[in-house]
């Protein structure tokens, strides 16, 4: 029985989508004026990961994720490259898509674009408009009036008289009702692109896209809406605003939300200036890397992030691959096997990804086992569930040999310091120094080789420092 954690209702809850054996989902997607970066990645490998478990237990899932292709940013930086903001979103959505494909992530079923559907937007303007629900202020843009709404905050638990101002809302009160009215049509400025609409040329608010591009392909109510924290408030807050003021029904049935990426005890921001790119880490380690580490972490939870957290991450899908090599993976499996049951229990938690990765290292460990007593049925067998189990996750997509053959080679100086160091490991654990033993072993890996013990002899593999 599949539980999800509910943002909009602070608990666990057995899911039931509206319709059997279907499942209509929404993620916000990407602004695209910059690279993304490794939240971005957090954020949708853990959706996508999600997408691959519901498809496994037998559901139909229509899996949207949108673009904002049009904002201030965006336009602001098409003027700085000289560039059309055509070109320029194009040229980064390209870039998205790259990333995104060399992560693995499975293609999304609609990649709605705000641009291409300007007249949904104004249809659901117009609409809030004849509700009152919303008005057109003194500079002409539309705004939605919260106050109109009694519900607002039942997401974020942000109620209105518990909201805080900021300098930059207070900068814009003038042109509102109540400070908190956010717009839904901004009236263009000089040389800036625009659209035509009954109240003026300009374009939409961001949070009326999601709202508008999401009923317009699953309807007024859906099962999932998915995104990163940061989004919690106010834009998804928002969005529950708009949606059910329009539509007059209970907009999405469960919120999820991805935890923060914490690196050096502070949040990733761009205003820190402490963002890794995906193109950068991509650069610099295998994809299933990084995806182990992404889902290292409960999707809900703050991922710390640094290199010695990717070293671990690699360490660990190092021993899981190693214990695949050399084995018949490719064999029918049995889904009553424990690790089958094992596997979907922890999935069924809320999509406990932490847990799954410590069944498969325990599962490793007994492939090794059977390796070792020439058993090999046994191994194949449960290679075959690791193999099976870790596709769900999109991992171990590689074959063992390609992945091991693409590490890098050491020239021959550091072969032999590294050789020494473990003949010198052999030596103590002959003599039964522990101590010493582990000591030269903590050493290796800071130098990025993990070592492996079997029955007559030690092998070495590099791992990133």
């Amino acid at each position: 029985m599949l539980k999800i954690f509910n943002t909009l209702t602070g608990k666990k809850e057995v899911f039931k989508p509206i319709f059997y054996k279907k499942i209509n989902m929404y993620v916000c997607g990407i602004t695209v004026y910059d690279l993304c970066h490794i939240g971005h990645g957090r954020t949708f490998v853990c959706f996508d990961i999600i997408v691959r478990y519901l498809r496994y237990l037998g559901y139909e899932v229509q899996y949207i994720r949108n673009i904002t292709d049009i904002d201030d940013k965006i336009i602001a930086l098409s003027n700085k490259n000289k560039e059309s903001i055509t070109t320029f979103t194009r040229r980064m959505i390209s870039y998205m898509h790259n990333d995104f494909f060399k992560l693995n992530l499975l293609s999304p079923d609609q990649e709605p674009r705000a641009t291409q559907h300007i007249s949904c937007m104004i249809d659901m303007i117009s609409d809030l408009l004849n509700l009152k629900h919303a008005y057109i202020s003194k500079n002409g843009d539309v705004m939605f009036s919260i106050t109109s709404d009694i519900n607002y905050g039942i997401l974020s638990k942000q109620f209105i008289k518990n909201l805080q101002i900021t300098n930059r809302i207070k900068d814009n009160q003038s042109q509102k009702n109540h400070i908190f009215d956010f717009v839904l049509w901004k009236i263009a400025k000089k040389n800036e692109p625009y659209w035509v609409s009954p109240w003026g040329n300009g374009r939409p608010g961001w949070h009326i896209e999601c709202s508008a591009m999401s009923k317009m392909i699953l309807g007024d109510s859906f099962d999932i809406h998915g995104g990163g924290s940061d989004l919690l408030f106010p834009h998804h807050e928002n969005e529950i605003a708009q949606s059910t003021c329009v539509n007059r029904v209970k907009y999405v049935n469960y919120w999820l939300h991805t935890g923060i990426v914490i690196i050096k005890n502070k949040k990733m921001s761009k205003s820190l200036g402490n963002i890794d790119t995906l193109q950068d880490v991509l650069k610099n380690y295998h994809a299933e890397v990084i995806r182990y580490l992404l889902i290292s972490t409960h999707y809900r939870h703050p991922l710390y992030y640094s290199k010695n957290s990717l070293k671990h991450a690699e360490i660990s899908l190092l021993i899981l691959y190693r214990a695949l090599r050399g084995t018949n993976f490719k064999k029918i499996i049995d889904n009553n096997l424990s690790i089958a049951l094992d596997f979907k229990n922890a999935m069924n938690d809320d999509f406990n990804t932490p847990k799954v990765l410590s069944i498969f290292l325990k599962v490793a460990h007994k492939i090794n086992v059977y390796k070792m007593q020439k058993n090999t049925k046994k191994a194949d067998i449960l290679a075959s569930q690791l193999c099976f189990f870790g596709n769900v996750l999109g991992l171990f997509l590689s074959n063992p040999e390609d992945f091991f053959r693409n590490k890098h080679q050491y020239q021959n100086q550091d072969i032999i310091h590294i050789e020494y160091l473990i003949k010198k490991r052999n030596n103590a654990r002959k003599l039964k120094n522990w101590i010493q033993a582990d000591q030269i072993r903590n050493d290796l890996l800071a130098l990025g080789i993990m070592v492996e013990d079997n029955s007559d002899h030690t092998t070495w593999h590099r791992i990133k420092k």
